[in-house]
């Protein structure tokens, strides 16, 4: 008697199986796949369980087991004395073969959502390739962490694995309130601290709360673009103004959009130009806030790390009217995976940020944040601070010298005094093109056309060399030199 023809499903399953999973689950897999795609169509009768085991080799009970699974999701339908077939069901769900059938009608989304999409604010880089900006985290204190990790974790009770204070653990923010008014001349206590996870989660939870549809906000010209990406998402205008040697131009913003609700600021080391912000624009910028009942969202991304004198004080430290939201991270300083951040905020706020807190995500992991607060308590975080501070000036002399050197005929630096990054000021040529010349080559530089949101940008590069050891830095720098040389 000739044998029955296997039909379509029989040679999708005449491959190999791996060891890596039960025989059922792979046949089972297999199948799905062969509805989904389409190989096996709508009404299709499947084989009995003993002819295809016997087809290709396998027991009766591991294909009974995964025609059951099958069954139970809805892919088969058994009738007794008929036989296995697909289920009728999925006729007008497949998938077609190669992905999913093209949508049809408008598939609109919300205005915010278009903001949102059309910008790619905070991709971070996932290596230390040059110039990308990123800490030295192999300079990090590992034994110190883990010990302090051991301890916290012995000490572990089940209360403990319950969620967190949407404000972040209590220890956390009475060691960031010491810190910043120590270092940073911030005038605050505990009660004012709210920790998040990163610092782009501050930018749009101030801008959440601070922010209605249409209101203008000040913005450095050229500036970080997260920022200008958070603001704009909440329906802010954001409104270019410029920023010279002195910092932003306070006059300038005050006459082309006197009555803006908010300014954004990066007054310690402005990203991405490397310049400090003068008292007399702090102090112009505090006066109009006051005058206009506006904000000033002060971004103390990477101020621990200046190189010639100590870190400058704040602008919040310097408020006498409470119109500072003070934002800083652990990122630069730390090491990016921590995701620990925090803002500072005026006490007649600070309920009404907590509340808006809990309806992003509640509450940053607690066990972490305790770990980082012993950190600070027991005197590492100082200790560290000052490690690298002393680690990256010494690599910013390197980068100085050797860009002076592979460069120095096509680029001007711009100011070196602080941060983890370098800007350099391309003499002649297009700085995209230039980017993505040293892209070809594995070098990542930003191009400085894209932090302005207005016409007539600078031309120039971004580069971090933070993360970076001195022999990489100034052999990068030759293959960068070289790339531009290319045009």
């Amino acid at each position: 008697m000739p044998r029955q023809p296997r039909g379509a499903l029989i040679p999708a399953l005449e491959t190999n199986f791996d060891g890596d999973s039960p025989l059922h689950r792979q046949i089972y897999g297999r199948i799905r796949t062969a509805v989904l795609t389409g190989a096996l169509p709508a009404g299709a009768k499947l084989p009995s369980s003993r002819m295809l085991a016997s087809d290709i080799g396998v027991s009766r009970n591991t294909i009974e087991e995964a025609y059951g699974h099958l069954e139970t999701e809805g892919f088969l339908v058994r009738r007794t004395g008929s036989g296995s077939f697909v289920s009728d069901t999925l006729l007008h769900a497949r998938r077609v073969r190669g992905g999913m059938s093209s949508p049809t009608g408008r598939r609109a989304v919300s205005s915010r959502g278009k903001t949102m999409g059309a910008q790619r604010a905070c991709i971070e880089p996932l290596t230390a390739r040059p110039f990308v900006g990123i800490p030295a985290v192999e300079a990090f204190p590992l034994e110190t962490w883990h010990r302090l990790i051991a301890k916290r974790a012995r000490e572990l009770t089940h209360e403990n694995l319950l969620y967190g204070h949407p404000a972040g653990h209590p220890d956390l923010r009475q060691a960031i309130a010491t810190y910043l008014c120590a270092a940073r001349g911030v005038h605050c206590d505990a009660n004012q601290v709210l920790v998040l996870s990163s610092s782009q989660q501050g930018l749009d939870l101030a801008a959440r709360v601070l922010i209605d549809p249409g209101d203008d906000v000040w913005m450095e010209e050229p500036g970080y673009h997260g920022a200008r990406a958070a603001l704009q998402a909440c329906g802010a205008r954001t409104v270019p103004v410029n920023v010279d040697e002195h910092g932003l131009d306070v006059e300038e913003g005050k006459r082309i959009a006197p009555t803006a609700r908010l300014a954004y600021v990066t007054p310690s080391h402005h990203y991405p130009l490397g310049i400090t912000m003068s008292l007399e624009r702090r102090l112009a910028l505090l006066e109009w806030a006051r005058r206009s009942g506006s904000w000033i969202l002060e971004d103390d991304y990477d101020s621990e790390y200046r190189y010639c004198g100590r870190p400058l004080s704040s602008i919040q430290g310097l408020d006498t009217s409470e119109r500072v939201i003070y934002i800083g991270t652990f990122t630069k300083v730390m090491f990016p995976s921590l995701r620990l951040a925090y803002i500072v905020v005026p006490r007649d706020l600070m309920e009404t940020f907590v509340n808006a807190r809990t309806q992003i995500d509640g509450h940053a992991a607690p066990f972490f944040q305790s770990v980082l607060a012993d950190f600070m308590n027991e005197g590492h975080f100082g200790t560290h601070v000052r490690r690298m501070r002393s680690l990256y000036s010494a690599r910013r002399d390197v980068f100085i010298e050797a860009a002076q050197r592979e460069l120095g005929d096509m680029m001007t630096m711009g100011p070196t005094d602080g941060g983890l990054h370098a800007m350099g000021f391309l003499r002649f040529g297009n700085d995209r093109d230039a980017a993505a010349r040293a892209g070809a080559r594995d070098i990542h530089v930003q191009p400085l056309s894209r932090f302005y949101a207005g016409g007539h940008p600078r031309s120039g590069l971004v580069m971090g060399y933070a993360g970076l050891s001195p022999a990489v830095i100034r052999s990068a720098l030759r293959t960068l030199g070289r790339a531009i040389r290319s045009a």
